[in-house]
């Protein structure tokens, strides 16, 4: 699975453009455990005390800062504040399109992959949880609901999962199942046989970023 996900990064080589030229840029990791057997993807759970999204499960990353050089900077750098994982431990296989959340952030997603074993510690300050799901967790599709947004920016629909304890839906749950419904031709679409719960534009809860 490993070498498919590279493959599809290889060919469509997605080159995201300096952090200047968007509005709001931020960047996230898709970090991807290299255990061939069962690759799993590491995700966090913002802490409850948060003012902005807290409890949600989201990728590492964050805002770009006049400090970063570019936007994969960002997202390392982040991934390190975030969940203690060095740079020098993720081997960079290419970025994602870039998606805009409702808020007209601007995110772009890189995908790495990173020791199975890699020694993780939450910043207490920002994360309650660090938490693997298998990427074959995503390839099933168990959603439980699928969220429908009436927005002008940001994305429109987004599955919801429940793994364990952890709640994955809104932007986390989309660009996971966007890549991976890309690269590996999945046919995931909108519909499915969970059901479908339309939150208009009520929805107090808000996608992460």
């Amino acid at each position: 699975m490993l070498q498919q996900l590279k493959h599809y990064l290889d060919v469509t080589g997605h080159q995201p453009p300096p952090a200047s030229e968007l509005d709001m840029p931020a960047a996230v990791l898709i970090p991807i455990t290299n255990n061939p057997a069962q690759p799993s993807v590491i995700l966090t759970r913002r802490a409850d005390h948060l003012s902005t999204h807290s409890g949600e499960v989201s990728l590492p990353g964050g805002k770009w800062e006049p400090q970063d050089d570019n936007l994969l900077q960002t997202a390392l750098r982040e991934t390190r504040e975030e969940i203690g994982l060095c740079p020098s431990q993720v081997q960079v296989l290419g970025a994602l399109p870039i998606y805009q959340t409702w808020r007209g952030v601007n995110v772009v997603p890189f995908v790495g992959v990173v020791p199975t074993n890699a020694e993780l510690t939450p910043n207490e300050g920002e994360l309650d949880a660090i938490f693997e799901v298998p990427l074959a967790f995503f390839l099933d599709d168990p959603r439980i609901r699928t969220d429908i947004f009436e927005r002008t920016i940001g994305h429109t629909w987004s599955p919801a999962y429940q793994f364990n304890e952890f709640e994955i839906w809104g932007f986390t749950a989309r660009v996971l199942v966007s890549f991976l419904n890309d690269a590996l031709g999945l046919g995931i679409e909108r519909d499915s046989a969970a059901p479908v719960k339309d939150w208009g534009t009520v929805r107090s809860l808000t996608p992460t970023v």
